[in-house]
Order: structure tokens, then C-alpha cells, then sequence
């Protein structure tokens, strides 16, 4: 998303980007913080008819007694405090212009899913340590202690992608501890929100179900660009498995699961040269064969099939509002550019 803060850099994640830094890290993080998302884009957003921002947030959010990983090095605590202090600007900018917020646990002590994004890159351990799991649901019961009479808050999403081989028992246990911490400080109003794990919505039949559970949101995540198969698609592919496939899946879901459902991430990105920064191998860039005018027009094509799809669920979020240097990925671009709608209300 910010490659200019990685800039000579070997760190991949921001767990090595803090170790690497050390007592740089927090001017340098201050600064991102101040000026990447300000209240004008809250203001912009609010503007075109979004309703509803999605948050990430790292276990280390609120304090620096969070439990140690070996990739910290030498820091017990290599992390850049003062993220509470932006996260409660965020309500503050989304009270002001009508936003709602979920607030999503993004990274969890130890990794729950091996991506960068998920704190440490290529390491997923979230699941070996009772520690681990124990400051997740800590971390949780703070963000509801904090933001649960908030006006702006809709909903606190429990565990961000927890990877397909982490046993689905496990993340019921989880997802049930955490949806009871979560109602100690939130009100049935405030959406509990939780992850597919990467596996069948079917896994999940019967779960957390009213009207002992009170507004549970299930959430999954569709992309084309992160395995061999839809790497490999042309334009009139990716538009099928869209209308076809998931199109399939949403009814299915819709009527099966008993939960309602947001896409939670979803983009424009099939551009195999950026899927390469995350899988391995080589791949064939087949969208180089479109010039620009049809490389515009399989961007609408593509963002509207999915529109029309995700439409159909209880709501959606773009993964993600802003990058630097990928468009495909960043709404305000996506929009500034024409291929999603100027206007969404």
C-alpha cells in the first residue's frame, strides 16, 4: 500500500519494519499517520454516499504488554504507541460526517495467517500459544470497553483471515469467547463480525444463532489474482466466474447460512505483475494485450459484475480506500478514474 515507507528497507511487515527502525520508527509512523488519511477524505467519502469505513487494527493498538515473538528480536515491545489516539480521531471525523466504522483485529500476536498484513510475513503461530489467543480476546474487549457507546461504531470484526489450515473447532471457540467480551461493553446494536477462515460458509451452519447470539455478521473476502487458475484468465473469465460462480455462491449463502454476510474485501485487482509481489512463481501477464481504453472498459466491466453481485449481501467494503502506487486496489482511484460509480446513494 506505502512502498515509500519501506524505501531501502529489508523489513516486510511492520513488525520488522518497527524492529529494523527502533527508535526512528515512531517520527516516521507519526508522520504517515497525520497525512495519509486526513478528515478530508472521511468528508470525501461521505460525499460520493459511503455509509460505512472498515479499519484495521494490530494487537499492539492500545499497549505495550502484549505478549513476545521472537521476531521482536531484542525489543520486547518493538511497536510505535499512539494508535488509539488516531483511531479515536477516525470516530471522531466519522461522527462528524454520518460514517459508520467496524473496527477489524487485523493482526494478532504470533500471525494468524502468515501475510504481511497480518503482522509478521511467512510466520503463523496465533494458534500454538493460549497467550496469543488470550491477548486477541483482551484486545478485542478493550476496542469494545473503548468504542461501544461510540455513535460511529457498527460493528468489531474478531480475527482478520485466520489461515485455512487453523482447525474451524478452534475458531468457533474463539469467535464465541470473543462475541461474549465483545457484548460485555457493546450493546446488541454493535455487529459481532467474523472471518470465513478461508473455508466453506458451510462449516459455519448453526453458529452463533439468535436469539441466544444477537447480531453476528459473517464475512468473507473474494479476489481473482492470488492463485494460478484465476491468474490465468482473460477478462470474459473473470467476468463469468463473477456472474456465474459467485453469483451462485451468494445465493447459497444468503439462503443457507442464517447469518447475514458482508463482503468485507474486495477490489479490481488482476493485474498478475501485483499479484506476483505476493505469490510465487512466473507468471503470464495476460492483460498486457489491452490497450488503455480496453484495459478502462475491463475495469467497469469488472467492478460492476461485482457490484452487482455483492449488492445482493447485507453490504460490502473495497479493499482498501488508498494506496500509493496501485490503483487497481485503491477506491479513491478507482473512483477518480471512472471504473466504479461516482456516486453510491
Amino acid at each position: 500500500m506505502t512502498p515509500s515507507l519501506f524505501e531501502g528497507l529489508n523489513a516486510r511487515d511492520e513488525t520488522s519494519w518497527c524492529v529494523e527502525l527502533g527508535c526512528e520508527a515512531g517520527m516516521r509512523l507519526q508522520q504517515h499517520w497525520n497525512s495519509f488519511i486526513t478528515r478530508a477524505d472521511f468528508a470525501w467519502l461521505a460525499e460520493i454516499g459511503i455509509n460505512a469505513v472498515r479499519i484495521p487494527v494490530g494487537y499492539w493498538l492500545f499497549a505495550a504488554d502484549y505478549p513476545y515473538h521472537n521476531s521482536y528480536g531484542a525489543s520486547p515491545h518493538p511497536f510505535v504507541i499512539g494508535g488509539g489516539d488516531v483511531l479515536d480521531q477516525a470516530f471522531d471525523w466519522a461522527e462528524e460526517f454520518g460514517l459508520q466504522i467496524v473496527v477489524d483485529l487485523h493482526a494478532a500476536p504470533g500471525c494468524q495467517n502468515g501475510f504481511d498484513n497480518g503482522g509478521i510475513q511467512d510466520v503463523c503461530e496465533w494458534h500454538t500459544q493460549e497467550s496469543y489467543i488470550d491477548y486477541s480476546l483482551e484486545t478485542l474487549e478493550r476496542l469494545a470497553r473503548r468504542y461501544g457507546k461510540r455513535q460511529a461504531l457498527h460493528g468489531i470484526e474478531v480475527l482478520n483471515e485466520p489461515r485455512w489450515d487453523i482447525g474451524t473447532e478452534l475458531l468457533k471457540r474463539y469467535t464465541r469467547a470473543a462475541y461474549w467480551r465483545i457484548r460485555r461493553h457493546c450493546p446488541a446494536e454493535v455487529a459481532v463480525i467474523f472471518h470465513d477462515g478461508f473455508r466453506s460458509f458451510r462449516e459455519y451452519v448453526g453458529f452463533l444463532q439468535p436469539p441466544e447470539h444477537n447480531n453476528v455478521i459473517f464475512d468473507i473476502h473474494r479476489y481473482q489474482c492470488f492463485v494460478q487458475d484465476d491468474i490465468d484468465r482473460d477478462i470474459y473469465r473473470h467476468l463469468q466466474k463473477v456472474i456465474c460462480d459467485w453469483k451462485t455462491e451468494a445465493d447459497e449463502i444468503i439462503g443457507g447460512l442464517g447469518l447475514p454476510t458482508y463482503v468485507g474485501e474486495w477490489s479490481l485487482g488482476l493485474d498478475a505483475k501485483l499479484a506476483a509481489l505476493w505469490a510465487e512463481g512466473p507468471f503470464d501477464h495476460v492483460h498486457t494485450e489491452l490497450d488503455d481504453f480496453q484495459f478502462d472498459l475491463a475495469c467497469r466491466g469488472y467492478a460492476a459484475a461485482q457490484l452487482a453481485v455483492f449488492e445482493k449481501y447485507l453490504g460490502w467494503f473495497f479493499w482498501s480506500y488508498k494506496t500509493e502506487t496501485m490503483p487497481q486496489w485503491s477506491f479513491r482511484d478507482c473512483v477518480e478514474r471512472g471504473w466504479l460509480p461516482a456516486k453510491f446513494a
